[in-house]
């Protein structure tokens, strides 16, 4: 009597062995690209449903939405009358992960900073063999920003989404003209307005198939504005009040150098405080904004009007008091001329510039 038989517990493993040989042999097949002969077209979209957070410091943005992926399999069609069901479906991880028969394509946020989040997921089979994944994602991508214009600024913010392991002529994505969409009236963002949701197609260098390869990409962008006067009346306002109280030392008497002086160095002192304690709020960047511009140059000019103190005390003690009289009277238009003016440039630097 062969061993097998004498042992059911060996049987029953002899038994499920050659079980998954024989599906695995039938299903092999099913792994393998729908066609080789032409690039498989798989249908993408994307629905933006919020926008939770950006961080102007890590450069990332936190997002959520649903990817829908469509793509035809001949070798999943079926019999709808023989199998009992109009459509097959896989629902959730488990089902996805275990019982679906056949290849799938994978899209993966090639700019994440984290691992994306995956809450749900779903499969429908239809009839005839077309595929549909229904993916609901929440990630954190990463975009450099530019904050030059830092409180008036405007961001694109990109999200890449490609076929990961395959290059644009085995899988291709595809779709409809605009292929993401959005409420843009539902969508808040703390300190940002929401102003459009668009993606693009397009073939992205991936090294990792080899040299000059490229993977077909859906690329969403999001264009958002921020909402500059939570800046505005916290810190250019204020700070322009403390700059244009340090000009009163023009309108001052001359004799009393100390009271001059304790204004000027009063309104540095203010300045730099004041700089310390919004410094949380402004992004920790290593170039200048144009907030820090306006911060620098109401702080250099503070600065001059002690020099000009010095300057008319030393006038007076060698007599020129019609002279100390003069540089006073054209201090009192040639300090917000010129801060006004530098402002100005600024702006039109960082604004204007192409």
């Amino acid at each position: 009597m062969p061993i097998w038989f004498a042992n059911p517990l060996l049987l029953l493993a002899v038994t499920l062995a050659v079980f998954n040989a024989a599906a695995i042999g039938a299903d092999s097949a099913a792994l393998d690209l729908p066609s080789r002969s032409a690039p498989v077209e798989v249908r993408a979209s994307f629905h933006l449903l919020g926008l939770q957070h950006i961080d102007d410091e890590e450069e990332t943005f936190e997002f959520s939405g649903i990817l829908t992926l469509e793509w035809k399999d001949p070798r999943q069609a079926f019999d709808p009358a023989k199998e009992g069901v109009v459509e097959k479906l896989y629902n959730g991880t488990y089902q996805f992960d275990e019982l679906a028969p056949s290849w799938y394509p994978q899209v993966t946020l090639a700019n994440a900073s984290q691992i994306p989040e995956i809450q749900g997921i779903l499969l429908r089979v239809r009839p005839d063999g077309t595929c549909i994944l229904i993916q609901d994602l929440h990630a954190i991508a990463h975009k450099e920003l530019d904050l030059r214009r830092f409180p008036f600024d405007r961001q694109q913010l990109e999200a890449v989404f490609q076929v990961l392991g395959f290059n644009h002529r085995e899988v291709r994505l595809t779709g409809d003209v605009e292929p993401v969409t959005a409420e843009i009236s539902s969508i808040r963002v703390p300190q940002w307005r929401l102003q459009g949701a668009e993606g693009s197609f397009s073939d992205l260098n991936a090294p990792y198939l080899g040299k000059d390869q490229r993977a077909s990409a859906l690329v969403l962008s999001i264009e958002v504005d921020r909402q500059s006067f939570f800046v505005v009346r916290l810190v250019l306002i204020p700070l322009l009040v403390i700059v244009g109280l340090s000009w009163c030392v023009f309108w001052m008497d001359r004799a009393s150098l100390a009271d001059r002086m304790s204004v000027s160095f009063v309104g540095l002192l203010t300045s730099v405080a004041y700089q310390t304690m919004i410094s949380d709020i402004m992004p920790h960047i290593s170039y200048f904004t144009f907030i820090n511009a306006v911060v620098s140059l109401s702080f250099l000019l503070m600065s001059a009007t002690a020099g000009v103190n010095l300057v008319v005390c030393l006038c007076d003690r060698h007599g020129h008091f019609e002279k100390g009289d003069r540089i006073d009277r054209r201090c009192r238009w040639i300090f917000p001329i010129t801060h006004v003016s530098l402002i100005l440039l600024v702006f039109l630097l960082l604004f204007f510039r192409p």
